[in-house]
């Protein structure tokens, strides 16, 4: 057998092997799998975005930037009027919550380190939805762009955004592959559009030189709203399905080449994004004790006074080197 059919064999029965898994047949990785993540068996190393601090570990030396951010939980997502609804597969997903503060975030990150260059792809199930109340208030049958009608409900418009990102560092060179999708802006308009970033995300270094200064509650990942370019002018509707307790779940797909220090393509539900010259600037400075860094990051951010969430089910990481 020559070398390109053994080749060939292998990818055979790799995919027959994942199409016969219940939970891998969800997801279309790469040919190595480096996480495989069922949040129905425990958070598998996903925490906190934390800040840095000093030696003698003081936390008022951190950040402020980083102070408030709120940790992943295990959720079984029960609601007031469904009970518990689960996840995607099995009882538990994810959950990233904000507070009710404008701008409030939440992170959940994923820390490992490249064995290999080459396309990289990060894969989950996920779902958004705001904090469901009871009783009334101004905004509660209109918000923004949408008035309760029996079909939509302003909850919708109160969801910010959500990212999935990297950090990654190689011969000192540090970068981020960003992505986001925007929801709604501060007034409740209806955006729902993919967007990215255009500078490099302030570290907690530079802002330690002097060199940044923005607020506890601003964009952590691009602080000034005119470094984001949006990925297309069509709107990406989704799925928010009427009200924010009927959860329904979103594939979403990353795919990116650490050879080249490159996106390359996103996918989202049936819709997918060519990246190819969708730029990522790196630091200008080099950075050490990061060598190899492998982070992938999802966020949720709240643009009003509303608790806004992030559900994943499960998330895949895989490579070809």
């Amino acid at each position: 057998m020559t070398t390109p059919e053994v080749a060939s064999t292998a990818a055979s029965l790799r995919d027959a092997i994942r199409s016969s898994d219940l939970r891998l047949s969800k997801f279309n990785p790469l040919a190595r799998i480096l996480t495989f993540d069922d949040f129905n068996e425990g958070a598998h190393g996903w925490v906190e975005l934390g800040g840095n601090y000093n030696g003698r570990g003081d936390l008022d030396s951190m950040d402020e930037h980083f102070r408030d951010f709120r940790p992943p939980q295990l959720s079984n997502q029960n609601f007031f009027d469904v009970g518990t609804h689960g996840g995607m597969t099995g009882t538990y997903s994810l959950k990233l919550a904000t507070r009710n503060i404008p701008g409030h975030a939440a992170t959940a990150i994923r820390r490992l380190t490249m064995a290999g260059r080459g396309l990289l792809q990060i894969e989950a199930h996920l779902a958004w939805k705001v904090e469901a109340n009871l009783g009334g208030g101004e905004e509660a049958n209109s918000y923004g762009d949408i008035t309760w009608d029996a079909n939509s409900h302003p909850s919708e418009a109160q969801f910010g955004s959500f990212t999935v990102a990297t950090d990654l560092s190689h011969e000192g060179v540090r970068y981020h592959n960003v992505m986001r999708f925007q929801n709604a802006d501060e007034e409740g308009h209806i955006i729902q559009k993919w967007m990215y970033p255009t500078v490099a995300e302030p570290t907690p270094h530079e802002r330690f030189e002097g060199k940044h200064d923005y607020g506890r509650y601003s964009d952590f990942t691009a602080p000034n709203p005119e470094d984001w370019r949006y990925l297309s002018d069509e709107r990406q509707e989704a799925c928010f399905n009427e009200v924010p307790t009927k959860v329904n779940w979103h594939y979403v797909r990353f795919l990116i080449d650490t050879s080249t220090r490159s996106n390359v393509e996103l996918q989202f539900n049936n819709t997918v994004y060519d990246l190819r010259d969708v730029p990522v600037p790196p630091y200008a400075e080099k950075y050490e004790s990061l060598e190899t860094l492998l982070n992938f990051y999802f966020s949720v951010r709240t643009l009003g006074p509303h608790r806004n969430f992030l559900f994943l089910d499960s998330a895949v990481i895989s490579a070809d080197w």
